[in-house]
């Protein structure tokens, strides 16, 4: 059977998380790991931005202020406030179940999560229709609006993601929040007070209180092996992938105003 990887690698920095994806991406388009899922959470709340999104999004006094660090993901999508969740990313190459393009990996990635989640017995649905430019939500946060191939329960958002292709592999990331800081997600990214929040994204434990993450983990688990025919092996980051990430997560994802077409810091 095909063997591919699994990392949990519990919470970490923001810059970190961040950079080990990318190394991790960077790594499998070699074939010098195999497709990867990595399953993570953060050591502080935190915020990240799309790749491509404006740095004006976010309220940077009051993330300073409340110590809470500002990242930029190599992937798209608008910004997410981190906290109570479980976070994944998964990198494989342009080959196999994976030789579709963008929206085809997407929805295969997202139809593994939804039947993990439908073994909880939570009853999601997956977006499988795409909206225009003109009908699309123009909020600053990711939760704001539902796309293509992203999960929702009662209406409101539960799982967001985003992918990032290059021409041998691609990395999607995602987020799951437990539980939903409506102020603090207000106050980051400067949305008026009316702004109804909770009528557009959920938290797992808002329909599961007692929610065990462990046992939402091996439902993710059961649910790629039996969607992709596989089966996982738990290892951590290769020495390689860490030292990569670390020369990242130092040169790049420390700063949030890095952009397309920049490696660095624009000082750096």
């Amino acid at each position: 059977m095909i063997e591919w990887r699994f990392i949990d690698s519990g919470p970490c920095t923001a810059s970190y998380n961040m950079a080990l994806d990318e190394a991790i991406a960077i790594w499998v388009q070699k074939a010098s790991s195999p497709p990867t899922l990595r399953l993570y959470g953060w050591d502080r709340t935190s915020v990240s931005l799309g790749a491509f999104q404006k740095i004006g999004d976010v309220n940077q006094r009051f993330c300073k202020d409340n110590d809470i660090p500002v990242v930029r993901r190599p992937t798209g999508g608008r910004g997410i406030l981190h906290g109570d969740e479980l976070t994944y990313s998964f990198s494989a190459g342009n080959n196999g179940p994976f030789s579709g393009g963008l929206l085809d990996s997407y929805s295969r990635l997202s139809n593994a999560l939804k039947s993990a989640l439908e073994a909880l017995d939570i009853n999601v649905t997956m977006k499988d229709t795409r909206e225009s430019g003109r009908t699309l939500n123009r909020s600053a946060l990711c939760f704001g609006s539902v796309s293509y191939g992203e999960i929702s329960l009662s209406s409101r958002k539960l799982v967001g993601s985003a992918q990032k292709r290059w021409k041998d592999g691609f990395l999607q990331q995602g987020s799951l929040p437990y539980a939903v800081d409506e102020e603090s997600t207000r106050k980051a990214f400067n949305l008026p007070r009316a702004a109804a929040v909770m009528d557009r994204m959920i938290g797992l434990r808002e329909v599961l209180p007692h929610l065990d993450p462990e046992r939402l983990k091996e439902a993710i688990l059961v649910s790629f092996e039996k969607a992709f025919g596989i089966s996982f092996l738990c290892q951590g980051p290769s020495p390689e992938e860490d030292r990569l990430a670390r020369e990242l997560a130092a040169q790049k994802y420390r700063y949030p105003q890095w952009g397309p077409g920049q490696d660095r810091h624009p000082e750096g």
